[in-house]
């Protein structure tokens, strides 16, 4: 079988519930899921952007979709015993670190209390359930590690968690809860309901299309160009671990399952691209103009009081390619040129869903 037929096998018919779908990453996954013939149900806050990739793909009519605030326990708990899952996604997040220096106290008690109310809800569920919760994963950040930015240096899963920023330090509570959770209620020793898997996955930089944030540099690269303008660039030399959207997806996707099947294989994992692709946001947008074609071009300047975001970050993935046998299947030359062509598809107004579907099946086949 191929990647696809794979994770069909498993996913069909299962009940998969997304915290988080209307987002970026979330319309993605729920839109694999959909076509792997799993019954998703999502449980978020409207969409955060207009344009946006669930009201473009049609997600609203076409999953389970409940709008509603992770830290809104009574209602979270109440649609988790409503739609019963067997697998859980946890995408549910405020996730952009200029806007955690806006808002602090909202992003920690999203990316933290929002966690604990999630897997709280689930270990009173299954307490009494029938059919119980089985797979559950947390997807955090590359972040969440304490960061001295040395050189050459990528983070393994066992290196202190500390992020500096509002966000990336509310991730690497997040990560600790889950490890609680794990350790108290989701362990063979705690207590007497069925005992889920759970893992957490800390993924690198994102693009691919689809993606209409603010202060992401793919779509202010598309936004800028689209209007005629300049391409701005806050800061060329910091380095990412830049990957296609579709891979961390993908490895989610497979510890989910794989930690349904084999529990052993929950943990904590680093999801992103080899090492050559660790590349500077400045080669990036270099990429982004090259594929993109007339019009697009850059500059940077320098900001007065801009927040601090960390200049180097790479991540050391031996760990998941070891456990699962993965490796990526899109570098980033290959995810900016894919990237580029849906945003060239979504300006010419052809079938977004059509298109995006067939990004997946090129992926994974």
């Amino acid at each position: 079988m191929n990647t696809f037929e794979t994770l069909q096998s498993f996913y069909k018919g299962k009940r998969v519930l997304i915290t988080g779908h209307t987002g970026f990453k979330g319309s993605w996954l729920s839109q694999m899921l959909l076509m792997m013939g799993a019954e998703v149900s999502g449980y978020s806050l409207q969409p955060p952007t207009e344009p946006a990739l669930f009201t473009l793909l049609g997600l609203e009519k076409r999953m389970q979709s409940e709008i509603g605030d992770v830290r809104d326990y009574v209602h979270l708990q109440a649609y988790v015993n409503q739609v019963k899952p067997d697998v859980v996604f946890h995408l549910a997040a405020q996730p952009i670190v200029r806007t955690s220096y806006e808002f602090p106290r909202e992003t920690y008690e999203t990316n933290v209390m929002g966690t604990v109310n999630l897997l709280e809800a689930i270990r009173i569920y299954n307490h009494s359930s029938a059919q119980p919760v089985r797979s559950i994963l947390n997807v955090t950040t590359d972040k969440v590690y304490e960061n001295p930015e040395l050189e050459n240096h990528a983070f393994r899963e066992e290196e202190k968690l500390d992020g500096f920023d509002p966000y990336s330090n509310s991730k690497s509570c997040s990560e600790l809860v889950t490890h609680s959770y794990q350790k108290s209620f989701f362990s063979a020793s705690s207590e007497k309901e069925f005992v889920p898997s759970i893992s957490t996955a800390r993924a690198g930089n994102v693009i691919g299309g689809g993606d209409f944030a603010k202060d992401r540099i793919i779509p202010d690269c598309v936004r800028d160009t689209m209007d005629g303008r300049m391409i701005h660039v806050r800061n060329p030399y910091s380095t990412r671990p830049y990957q296609h959207v579709l891979e961390p997806l993908y490895v989610y996707l497979t510890i989910a399952m794989q930690q349904t099947l084999e529990k052993n294989t929950q943990g904590c994992y680093n999801v992103g691209p080899d090492e050559c692709d660790a590349i500077t946001t400045g080669e990036l947008a270099d990429r982004f103009v090259a594929n993109w074609g007339e019009g697009a071009c850059w500059h940077t300047e320098a900001e007065a009081n801009a927040p601090h975001e960390a200049n180097y970050l790479k991540l050391d993935t031996t760990k998941v390619k070891q456990v699962f046998g993965w490796k990526p299947r899109w570098h980033v030359d290959e995810a900016v040129r894919e990237t580029v062509l849906w945003y060239h598809a979504f300006a010419e107004k052809e079938d977004m869903l059509a298109f995006t579907e067939k990004q997946i099946l090129e992926f994974l086949r």
